[in-house]
């Protein structure tokens, strides 16, 4: 049976290979889950042997009209099964390309977690480059498939944060998302 999105407007592809260990994206996400305008997609439980079902994915996508990339950011870039689904579902014809304009005028986030403090992403930085730098492939890949960029929402040090830090970074994601849902709908 064919799985129902009426009413959804976000869809949250959450993309962490060890969510047993999360602190910081668990307490995400658990801000985000039961709401009733938002589905939570996990990568990892649904695609185990990295085998995605790219017409399903498709489908999801084009049901909802926010798409929100939950991740650890894990040396630069995303999780690799993240990647695997961009490369399997993202495809010609589809999202970019001669007929691929399917994604055109959905807004797309990236929430990621990063271990590092804030100011190691800066040209004086431990990490040399801002992570708005360090995340323009997504943002680049975002308007090739028509997609608005919203600005990113990042959770940094967060193998050190508390967990009131966590709860207000929580409250903050699904305020976003509110906002973000809410701006479509205007």
């Amino acid at each position: 049976m064919a799985q129902s999105y009426a009413g959804r407007a976000a869809l949250v592809l959450l993309s962490h290979p060890a969510m047993h260990r999360s602190r910081v994206n668990a307490a995400l996400l658990g801000a985000v889950r039961a709401r009733p305008d938002v589905t939570v997609h996990d990568l990892y439980k649904h695609y185990p042997d990295f085998v995605i079902d790219a017409d399903a994915e498709q489908k999801k996508l084009l049901a909802h009209r926010l798409i929100v990339l939950q991740f650890p950011f894990y040396w630069y870039s995303t999780p690799a099964l993240l990647k695997e689904w961009m490369d399997t579902v993202l495809l010609h014809g589809f999202a970019f390309g001669r007929g691929g304009d399917q994604l055109h005028g959905k807004t797309v986030m990236v929430a990621a977690s990063t271990g590092g403090d804030p100011a190691a992403y800066h040209a004086e930085g431990y990490n040399r480059f801002t992570i708005a730098e360090l995340l323009r492939p997504l943002e680049a890949t975002a308007h090739l498939c028509g997609l608005t960029w919203a600005e990113p929402f990042i959770v940094h040090d967060a193998i050190h944060i508390d967990a009131d830090e966590r709860e207000k970074a929580a409250a903050a994601y699904d305020a976003r998302l509110s906002a973000l849902i809410e701006a479509d709908r205007a």
